[in-house]
């Protein structure tokens, strides 16, 4: 009798599941439907579903996330085979050279790093190895050559300050970046008031950009702080909504100022600690 694919729950029997997934003549329609683009958001989205694991401290679910992203990896992987492109197996022996070549005071002769001094020796070897790519192609190599264009707006802002400020273009501190925010607002503020929205966008998008900044000097995720407060904002609403709910309200029927007060009051829990 034939085994199931996927009841060799290792990464072979994974690697089996997904050919299996797309055979052409007995595989799933939907997934022999599938290409590089439309699979794409899944990957994406299965690598936020990792990050949000982390967040709330739910090991058990990050291990299930983990697997979900490693089944992208083996999606991607599978779709190029077909083409000829390369295997999993050439995934997983790029990485490991990468890895390799990246920490020679491990796999080589280098003395011994510390945790700074190993992560601006990270960023002197990937820049050698874009000029060594851009020498291929026989073009000008960039400092901001290799930053994705599909990372997040903000963690791409703060790759491509932090690739600016590695050769001294970047503010000298904090203060004089706030400063910069603050004259970034103000021309949001009179883009505003004059009504023209393409370029209040472009304000508003110097503004999102100099807030990347902050958190670059500050060595701050930007995204984890954003999700951070979009947590905080999703738990003083809901209070607001519990609120109101005893009284048989919703937040439609409450008045703003009636709202403002009842998120007071959440901020003011959460800051003794009951909320």
């Amino acid at each position: 009798m034939t085994q199931p694919a996927g009841s060799d729950q290792s990464l072979a029997g994974l690697l089996d599941l997904m050919a299996r997934l797309r055979n052409p003549v007995n595989g799933c329609p939907w997934d022999l439907d599938q290409n590089f683009r439309t699979i794409a958001p899944y990957t994406i989205e299965e690598a936020y579903e990792v990050a949000d694991a982390i967040d709330r401290n739910a090991p058990d679910d990050l291990a299930e996330e983990l697997g979900d992203l490693l089944f992208q990896v083996v999606f991607h992987a599978r779709m190029a085979e077909e083409q000829g492109l390369f295997d999993f197996s050439d995934v997983a022996r790029g990485v490991v050279q990468k890895m390799v070549r990246r920490h020679p005071h491990v796999f080589g002769a280098a003395e011994a790093r510390t945790a700074e001094e190993q992560t601006k020796a990270w960023e002197m070897i990937k820049a050698e190895e874009r000029a060594a790519k851009a020498g291929e192609t026989a073009s000008a190599p960039s400092i901001l050559d290799g930053v994705p264009m599909g990372l997040p707006g903000l963690t791409r802002a703060v790759k491509l300050s932090s690739r600016a400020a590695r050769v001294g273009f970047a503010w000298p501190s904090v203060k004089d970046i706030l400063a910069k925010l603050k004259e970034e607002i103000d021309e949001l503020e009179a883009e505003l008031e004059t009504g023209d929205r393409e370029r209040a966008g472009q304000e508003l998008g110097d503004v999102l950009f100099v807030c990347a900044n902050i958190a670059r000097d500050q060595a701050l995720d930007p995204e984890a702080c954003l999700r951070e407060a979009n947590a905080k904002f999703v738990r003083r609403f809901n209070h607001i909504e519990r609120a109101l709910a005893v009284n048989g309200r919703s937040p439609e029927q409450a008045s703003l100022s009636e709202m403002d007060g009842l998120w007071d009051q959440a901020k003011a829990l959460e800051s003794s600690g009951i909320g």
